[in-house]
């Protein structure tokens, strides 16, 4: 993991991104490739106002040859003996000696040459095995015979009490929970291509994304009460889940009796709903992940994997115990920005982010546990001092902004230090009780994967991958279900700590 002190960090990705510019730039969100074999993104580039592909992605992700014809002017990408012939000057291609329209030209930049994504569909797709679909919209690329439901949902009485229904199209089986806070709609299939209205209404404040690829989320409104959910009989090819969401009980203090006095006693007021918990939402951000492997054993046991291992356990636990809403920043194997990370904790409104990472040192004997959080230089101090009275915007998913009242959100956690410090000396504490802590168990340090977090947040090194020991022990499940006890326990008694801090 790379920790820096100084703002060249932050100075020199912008300069990156504004020289890259003119050749082209990333798209608000990746394309995500889905196949029976699973998901991965697929890195694509926006120019001119075409959604680009290099043709060497191509050739690694379909196993096609591509070869360039300089006197024809072509691209040719053959695949078992069948093959496609792309004009280098001409938005169109040939397949089988018909000819197929593409959005744009071929684009080269420096020795790779850019096609139009809908080069996949519309002239790879007739020469290969399996059916290639893409979904634009949906940020979406099948290949095969896989399951993508389209999942729409509406609000159809806003009430109180509140009724909505979430369908899929083609029918698919489903399962239903009820928890704390929402309804989980989790859809037997390879993906979901969600089409979810921006907003809810009623006792249902939003519809979006579970924290699985093939789950639906309901996200009930703090006056909410009891909800049910359930599966209606398929009807015309469309599986149909209805929720209805009734208001929270209220109580009322019955009028006072009557008096011989020309005026009642006024009744107490009406109690509506109770206050939002202290403790609604965990992120818990896997550190590295696709081409990004972290740290390294011996052995050859990476940081990525360890790390998503914990994190599935540790959700586990404060799902079951908690019933408290967590969300991870990754559940698969792909490669994330340090933005994005932070980007995932701030659009889920989240009162807590744990960042799980592994060590590695130049020395083997070096091993244990150890927890850092945010250090501010005299830059962050100012910028705390000024948190309550300016309003900037902060990351958040699908390549909008999101207005606050905080401080710039590079330097978000600002105004939590304090609360990330309590963390911090909390999950030393516990942590100690069940796994070996390092020589220095608690560290300040100025951590780029925390500066945009707005909400108490720590990152911690839950073992050291170059001792031999420890990097044994790190993929066993005892180790494992220690860490997670061990972090588990922390956020419980930091819950305890938030919720006597809201009462002072």
């Amino acid at each position: 993991m790379r920790r820096t002190a100084s703002l060249s960090s932050f100075v020199l990705p912008i300069l990156l991104a504004a020289l890259l510019q003119a050749q082209g730039t990333p798209p608000p969100s990746p394309l995500m490739l889905v196949s029976r074999e699973g998901r991965r993104p697929v890195p694509t580039t926006m120019a001119g106002g075409q959604e680009l592909i290099a043709l060497d992605e191509v050739a690694t992700l379909f196993q096609v040859s591509v070869r360039e014809d300089t006197l024809a002017g072509g691209l040719t990408l053959t695949y078992r003996g069948r093959t496609v012939v792309i004009s280098t000057n001409q938005p169109m291609a040939s397949v089988a000696g018909r000819v197929v329209a593409l959005p744009s030209a071929p684009v080269r930049s420096g020795t790779r040459w850019l096609v139009p994504v809908e080069l996949l569909p519309r002239a790879l797709g007739p020469i290969y095995d399996s059916r290639i679909d893409l979904r634009r919209p949906s940020r979406l690329l099948m290949v095969g015979d896989v399951r993508v439901p389209r999942v729409t949902a509406r609000i159809d009485a806003a009430g109180p009490p509140t009724r909505a229904t979430i369908e899929i199209a083609p029918a698919a089986p489903v399962t239903v929970a009820t928890e704390p806070g929402r309804v989980v709609v989790r859809v037997d299939a390879d993906a979901l291509d969600l089409g979810l209205p921006a907003d809810g209404g009623g006792l249902i404040d939003q519809f979006r994304a579970g924290d699985q690829p093939t789950a639906v989320a309901v996200l009930l409104d703090s006056r909410a009460g009891a909800a049910r959910a359930a599966a209606a009989p398929e009807a015309g090819g469309v599986t149909r889940v209805v929720v209805d969401v009734a208001p929270a009980a209220t109580t009322e203090t019955a009028p006072a009796p009557a008096a011989p006095v020309p005026s009642p006693a006024p009744a107490a007021p009406a109690i509506l709903f109770g206050p939002r918990p202290a403790l609604q939402t965990v992120v818990i951000d896997p550190g590295h992940g696709g081409d990004d492997r972290g740290a390294r054993g011996a052995s050859g046991i990476e940081e990525k994997r360890i790390t998503l291992d914990v994190a599935r356990r540790l959700r586990a636990l404060i799902e079951t115990r908690l019933g408290v809403r967590v969300v991870l920043t990754r559940d698969d194997d792909r490669r994330l920005s340090l933005d994005d990370r932070a980007a995932v904790a701030n659009n889920n409104k989240a009162d807590l982010f744990l960042s799980l990472h592994l060590n590695a040192a130049p020395v083997s004997a070096v091993a244990g546990a150890e927890v850092f959080h945010l250090r501010l230089d005299d830059e962050g101090e100012e910028a705390r001092r000024a948190a309550e009275t300016e309003a900037v915007t902060l990351p958040v998913l699908g390549g909008v902004r999101r207005t606050l009242d905080v401080i710039r959100w590079d330097l978000a956690q600002a105004r939590h230090v304090d609360n990330s410090a309590i963390l911090a000396a909390m999950l030393e504490e516990d942590l100690r009780a069940h796994v070996a802590m390092g020589p220095r168990p608690r560290q300040q340090a100025p951590l780029r994967v925390l500066t945009g977090i707005d909400m108490p947040a720590t990152v911690i090194e839950m073992a050291y991958l170059t001792n031999a020991e420890q990097e044994k022990r790190a993929t066993s499940e005892e180790f494992q279900t220690a860490l997670a006890q061990g972090i588990y326990s922390a956020i419980v008694r930091f819950r305890s700590h938030l919720e006597a801090q809201r009462e002072r």
